[in-house]
Parts: structure tokens; C-alpha cells; sequence
């Protein structure tokens, strides 16, 4: 049923609809109107058995989803920044145990200087962490993506964040399809725990491994997400059957086909690039926009099947490896490693700077044309960093 409605609250109507058991929450911006819908569909009982856990911080909000996920029950939290950092030890401790919890990160800075606006830099931080992530370009696929996380980090035994940009989707206000509670149990099945704890059979999760075998362990972490690469995909399929329309997946190609310039990114920022790209192709630009929906697992076949036909390829990223410069860069330079395609570094957007078209359209000019650096700051203030580093130098 299509309704206009919050980002945040739309979000928290899909999870409701997931059948969540227990749900822990620790309010920080952007993500805090999820957690607050949700806790009034638990008081009122439209959200029932569920048992919603606030707790003193986000390290704790993990902790509980854990708890609650080792001893069987579907399990759900959200966070942002220097939350998703907080618990940084945690999300460790649940992807190492297998468990299915499903999160939302709702995309946001990391300080200092303090930053609420949207950037990737949280979520990328946590790439190693063994969470699934994926990325929505839209509200609704917000929405259809939480949907299929469950189902993802159920069969894998493997959390998964669903990350979307916060305030540009979080608190935007728009038209989405919400699914009925009907159509979400035929893609959705009751949650059947791999491993559990029962005080009639007791087991020791978590135990100390030593050097004779964490290698081992961490392959195996390692193999599940290889095993992701086939799963996401098919449950994309499998909901694009029951709703009539595409969502989730690997990977978007969008205009690609007979591409010269391939840019690659991820998020809401692919919604500006679209329709920059349609007004470039009008203008006789051949250029097209890949969308990686899903950062980790990094699907380097999908990406390097996508970028085969390239004569270059732009990766605008909005996050920075302080140093070094692209994140997603380096993974996509190894999907395409023996392509002759050089590629090309922009960073873009952080702290919410927006990403306009007036802005893209000169970059992919220059892109064109073979003009830019490696490594390109989307509309730096060249003037304000060089006075600073005359003055610090």
C-alpha cells in the first residue's frame, strides 16, 4: 500500500512487520525516529510478543541483541556515528558468533570536529567487522532492503546492516510502498535458530580459541560471506517475484551498456548522479552509474562484469581514508585489475556538503576529457585549505 511517509517511520513499519521479538535502543541522530516509532508499536501492542530494551548506550544496545539472538529470538537495533563506534567491540562479537541480528545504520559523520550531517565514514569504518552491508539508494529501497535482511542474515547466520543516509532518507518525507503484514510473511518465515542457548542443553558460546585454530574460524567467517554473494542475489530475485519490482542485490548498473565513463557509488547520492548521467547522455555523453548495494560482501565479479566495456571509471565516495583517500576505490581497483581503465578517486559530500548536479557535470567533463587527478575533493575550498596550511606550515 503506498503511503507518503517519513523515511524513519517507514523503516520502523517494515522492521514491525518482520516480527522482531526484541528490539534494543539507544536514541542518537539521524536514526532516533526508528527507534521511537517502533517503541510505540510496542506500547500500544500492534507490535506483539516483542520486548523493546532501552538501554544506557550502544555498546549495551549490541550486547542485548546478543543476548537476545543467542537464546533464539529475532533481534533488532539501530545506531549511527560515534554509536555504531561505541559498539564497535560488539559488532565483532556478533558476527563472530553468527548471529542473525539485523541493524540500521542511518549514515552519519564521525567527529571530531562535530558532525551530524550525512556521510558514509561510520558505516565504512566497521568494514571489516564481518556485518553484511548494504546500501539503500531510496527510501523505499530502504524499506524492501529490511525486508530482506532478515531473511539474508537468517539463512547465512551472518548480521547485516542496512545502511541509509541520514537526514537526506531518514527524515525525508515521500511516497513508499509499505508491504501489508500478509505479503511480508510469505518472503519472511518464522525465525529458526542455528545454534541457541537452553538451560536444558547447556553449550558454551563465545569460547577462548587459540592459535591452533582462529585462523580457521576467521576462513570460515570469511567463507560465509562468500556464501553471501550467492544468497543476496537470489533473495532479491525472490522478492522482486512477489512485489513486482527490483530491489536489493549486488549491484545496479543504470545506463552502462555502451558506457565510456562508469561512475561507481553508494547510497542516496545515486539519485543526483542518475539523473546528471541522463542529461550528459541527452548532451551525447556516453556515460552510465553503477550502484553497489551491497559494500560487504564486495562483489568484485558483478562490479567487474559492469566496468568490462569502460574506457575510465569515477568512484565518488563519500567517505575518506585519511592518508590514502578512497575506500571503495581500492576494492573496485581490484575488480578490475588487467581492465586498462584508469580509475579515478572523487571524494564527495562529507559532512552532508551537497552533491549538486551543477557540480557532478563539471567533474564528469573533466572525467571525459582525462583531466582529472587520481584523487579529486568534490568543490574543495582550495582558497580556505591553503591559507590553513600556510599558517600551520
Amino acid at each position: 500500500m503506498f503511503t507518503q511517509i517519513e523515511g524513519s517511520r517507514g523503516v520502523a513499519e517494515a522492521v514491525a512487520r518482520c516480527r522482531p521479538e526484541v528490539i534494543c535502543a539507544y536514541p542518537i541522530s539521524p536514526q532516533t525516529h526508528i527507534v521511537e516509532a517502533l517503541s510505540v508499536l510496542v506500547a500500544s501492542g500492534a507490535l506483539t510478543p516483542c520486548e523493546f530494551v532501552n538501554v544506557e548506550s550502544e555498546f549495551a544496545a549490541m550486547s542485548v541483541a546478543i543476548g537476545a539472538s543467542a537464546t533464539g529470538a529475532r533481534a533488532y537495533t539501530a545506531t549511527a556515528s560515534q554509536g555504531l563506534l561505541y559498539m564497535a567491540e560488539a559488532l565483532y562479537n556478533a558476527s563472530g558468533l553468527g548471529l542473525p541480528i539485523v541493524m540500521t545504520v542511518a549514515n552519519r559523520a564521525i567527529g571530531a570536529p562535530i558532525n551530524i550531517w550525512n556521510d558514509h565514514s561510520d558505516a565504512m569504518s566497521q568494514r571489516d567487522s564481518g556485518w553484511i552491508q548494504l546500501y539503500a539508494e531510496s527510501n523505499q529501497e530502504a524499506v524492501d532492503l529490511h525486508l530482506q535482511a532478515f531473511r539474508i542474515a537468517e539463512e547465512l547466520s551472518l548480521p547485516v546492516m542496512v545502511c541509509m543516509d541520514g537526514f537526506v532518507l531518514t527524515h525525508a518525507v515521500e511516497r513508499i510502498d509499505l508491504p501489508n503484514q500478509a505479503e511480508v510473511d510469505v518472503i519472511l518465515p518464522p525465525y529458526e535458530p542455528r545454534q541457541l542457548l537452553d538451560p536444558a542443553e547447556p553449550v558454551s558460546i563465545g569460547a577462548m580459541v587459540g592459535p591452533d585454530a582462529f585462523t580457521e574460524v576467521r576462513y570460515l567467517a570469511h567463507a560465509g560471506h562468500l556464501r553471501a554473494l550467492e544468497v543476496i542475489p537470489r533473495v532479491a530475485a525472490e522478492f522482486a517475484a512477489a512485489f513486482g519490482r527490483d530491489s536489493g542485490g549486488l549491484v545496479r548498473p543504470y545506463r552502462c551498456e555502451d558506457a565510456e565513463t562508469i561512475v561507481v557509488a553508494l547510497g542516496s547520492v545515486l539519485g543526483t548522479i542518475k539523473d546528471t548521467v541522463d542529461e550528459l547522455r541527452d548532451e551525447g555523453m556516453s556515460i552510465g552509474v553503477l550502484g553497489v548495494t551491497s559494500f560487504r560482501p564486495f562483489p568484485y565479479d558483478a562490479v567487474r562484469t559492469a566496468l568490462q566495456g569502460a574506457r575510465r571509471v569515477v568512484v565518488l565516495e563519500r567517505a575518506l581514508a585519511v592518508g590514502i583517500g578512497g575506500i571503495v576505490s581500492a576494492d573496485v581497483r581490484t575488480a578490475k585489475a588487467g581492465l586498462a581503465a584508469p580509475a579515478y578517486t572523487v571524494i564527495a559530500g562529507l559532512g552532508g556538503r551537497p552533491v549538486t548536479k551543477k557540480s557532478l557535470r563539471g567533474l564528469f567533463a573533466d572525467a571525459a576529457a582525462d583531466r582529472l587527478e587520481p584523487l579529486t575533493f568534490l568543490d574543495l575550498k582550495r582558497d580556505l585549505v591553503e591559507r590553513e596550511l600556510r599558517r600551520t606550515g
